[in-house]
């Protein structure tokens, strides 16, 4: 039985879809349509079936998905265990680009200060596409915020820092009500690609408040930048982000309660490299938590 079989009958089953599954596998829709067949065929039964749009495991498939998982962790373990030094001394690492700007670069003086045969492969990008190369092998761990969605149970999730929406405003605004600011002055938006800049949006949604929309961007510095050359307010996670000296911003705590954008890092189970990742990951807590 080809292992790879299941991993990619597993990754139907999580996503719902053949096409979905064999983009993140890198495959044709049609050759893992074959695999699962293949794997049907070698088992003597029907795995999955459809339900209107969504693939979904059938009886038998269900029955033999936490025996697959844990075949797959198994997998990963014994590849842990083959690694050798060579392969220890890299770490393939995601992260988008807010956290990189912030407490990424200390944790990875710490770490390769410790490790100083260490490389360390950076891959930056939004977090739905870090979380994909994770599934797929191609990094061994990502940095993001967690998702509003439930991540699939073959992935290992740390929480590092919970960042609590703030409005964010000229320091002559200092007095000014949040939610006044909000109606009443021009808004630069929190990109909604990002997972903070959906958190933002369903805030104002709540809040029953329609800004007046100037600008819409990703980076939080630029978008400080702007703040402080008078272009706007903007509702933002209250990030570590080092925003350049000399810059004149107050960040309000705002009137109704929201949901933090939670950041940790995601790795499959038994990867082969998690030593090196829970390494990383208890630098990185300290960093914070002096930061903090």
């Amino acid at each position: 039985m080809d292992t790879n079989f299941l991993v990619n009958f597993l990754s139907v089953v999580e996503t719902g879809s053949i096409a979905e599954a064999a983009r993140r596998a890198n495959l044709s829709p049609t050759a893992l349509s074959q695999q699962v067949r293949a794997l049907e065929k070698e088992l003597g039964v029907q795995l999955t079936t459809r339900a209107g749009r969504t693939v979904v495991p059938t009886e038998s498939g269900r029955r033999i998905l936490d025996l697959a998982r844990a075949l797959q962790q198994n997998v990963n373990a014994i590849r842990s265990a083959a690694v050798d030094s060579e392969q220890a001394r890299e770490l393939r690492l995601g992260t988008i680009n807010t956290t990189l700007q912030s407490f990424v670069p200390d944790t990875l003086a710490a770490l390769t200060r410790a490790r100083p045969q260490l490389n360390v492969f950076i891959e930056t990008g939004v977090a739905e596409h870090l979380l994909e190369h994770v599934q797929a092998s191609d990094i061994d761990c990502a940095i993001v915020p967690l998702p509003q969605f439930e991540l699939p149970k073959r992935l290992n999730w740390k929480l590092l820092v919970a960042e609590p929406l703030i409005l964010l405003a000229p320091g002559y605004m200092a007095a000014h009500d949040p939610h006044l600011l909000l109606c009443r002055e021009p808004f630069i938006r929190y990109n909604r690609q990002t997972w903070g800049g959906r958190l933002a949006d369903n805030y104002l949604r709540e809040a029953g408040i329609a800004p007046k929309e100037r600008f819409e961007l990703s980076s939080l510095v630029a978008i400080a930048i702007m703040v402080d050359r008078g272009l706007g307010v903007s509702l933002i996670p209250d990030s570590m982000y080092p925003a350049p000296p000399g810059l004149n911003l107050v960040k309000h705590a705002l009137p109704m309660p929201s949901e933090p954008r939670r950041i940790g890092m995601v790795w499959q189970r038994a990867c082969p490299r998690e030593e090196l990742i829970l390494d990383f990951i208890g630098r990185a807590e300290k960093i914070i938590a002096a930061w903090r």
